[in-house]
């Protein structure tokens, strides 16, 4: 079993949130967390279970199933059995007329079953004040995404060139991947910041399948295995001589993730205008890294690199056509897409330990998705990579 989060850890991050709330809402009473990730985030399990944070006094963590477990694995100061809500709203001296709940997760159902043993009045969203506490990593955490990161560039730089071959399919590419990731340690899922977004790794495609519209905020794309599993890979796009391969993948160390794009050219090189397209788009990699230090405004750093590029580039920049993101960058965590994001109207200056990932990128007709991505973390020197530094479009064979 992986190794508990220290009970020191989980007071911390406890205290941050209090802390937020404190400064958002001074007159906060109750907050309750439902959604797995933030359950896992302040207790270090992720049973079925619900914490109750008091603004004062003791935060509990009543557990449905498993109990056992959740003891075992969890150092969370206070954790008690219940069969259902009732019980835990039993263990409370009074229920506060106003309870902060995450708003953007909880199901209308779940809000049902909660506010039938806990009749508050009114319901304010703790969403913002969650994910504000999570973009700061601790030592700890950031311990953990340069795990993930070390796998992330073991797999991407040293080991995917010697498995790509001629008439093997996206499928072929994602299963064979997906083995070597966990090979090498990868905790076997991605978990992305949206609803109902866990998946398997992340986007694979040859060619113009890296510009094939998908549900994911992100620039590229792919068709997946067709309308039911918009995921994974085409069997029947076969790699073929010339083609662009386009890897946009998460990898995950006990439950920490980093973020990272590689390219490879599998035979005969592209033309000069997507080599020219993809060395810009390092170059804005480049440019955004010594920005990342504390005190920079997200938002200043987005409207900074834009400006700079010629209006040709950005007709297809960060997307394809109309299908085009709005950020070069993103926070990432126990999800990928979390705060900060490098766009327009994030202006909360950046904190030292932040973890952004950096993806400038550019489609191109009849080629596919060129640029980068690597996952840095917030430092006074400026984004210290956890992914390594190769530029991208490898050449194979």
């Amino acid at each position: 079993m992986e190794s508990k989060v220290p009970a020191s850890e989980l007071d911390d991050r406890l205290k941050r949130f209090r802390r937020l709330m404190d400064a958002a809402d001074p007159a906060w009473e109750l907050a309750v967390v439902l959604s797995k990730i933030n359950l896992y985030y302040f207790t270090g399990t992720m049973q079925d279970g619900v914490p109750l944070v008091p603004r004062d006094g003791e935060a509990c963590l009543w557990v449905r199933r498993s109990y056992e477990r959740a003891t075992d694995e969890s150092l969370f100061s206070a954790i008690r059995p219940m069969r259902s809500y009732r019980d835990a709203a039993a263990g409370m001296a009074a229920i506060p007329a106003t309870v902060h709940l995450e708003t953007e997760q909880v199901p209308l159902a779940a809000y049902g079953r909660l506010r039938k043993h806990f009749p508050f009045r009114e319901v304010r969203a703790a969403d913002q004040q969650i994910l504000r506490a999570r973009a700061v990593k601790s030592p700890y955490e950031l311990d953990l995404m340069a795990r993930a990161g070390a796998i992330h560039r073991r797999v991407l730089e040293d080991r995917v060139p010697e498995i790509l071959r001629e008439g093997m399919s996206e499928a072929e590419l994602t299963s064979e991947l997906y083995t070597l990731m966990m090979d090498e340690g990868h905790h076997g899922i991605v978990r992305f910041g949206m609803f109902e977004s866990e998946i398997v790794l992340g986007l694979i495609g040859f060619g113009e399948s890296s510009i094939y519209p998908t549900y994911l905020d992100s620039p590229g794309g792919n068709a997946g295995m067709g309308p039911a599993v918009p995921l994974f890979g085409s069997r029947t796009r076969l790699l073929a001589d010339g083609d662009l391969v386009f890897v946009d993948i998460g990898c995950g160390y006990a439950g920490y993730h980093t973020d990272k794009t590689m390219t490879y050219v599998f035979g005969t090189p592209l033309p000069d205008e997507a080599v020219a397209a993809h060395e810009r788009c390092v170059e804005i990699q480049d440019a955004i890294t010594p920005l990342l230090a504390p005190g920079a405004v997200p938002s200043a750093i987005y409207e900074t690199v834009t400006a700079e590029l010629e209006p040709a580039f950005l007709e297809n920049f960060m997307g394809y056509g109309g299908r085009r993101v709005q950020f070069v960058g993103h926070g990432i965590g126990l999800e990928i897409a979390e705060n900060p994001v490098i766009a327009r109207g994030f202006d909360e200056p950046l904190e030292a330990g932040m973890a952004i990932a950096v993806e400038p990128k550019e489609g191109i007709k009849g080629v596919g998705m060129v640029g980068i991505e690597n996952t840095f973390v917030v430092t006074p020197g400026g984004g210290r990579s956890l992914t390594g530094h190769h530029p991208g479009l490898m050449q194979i064979g």
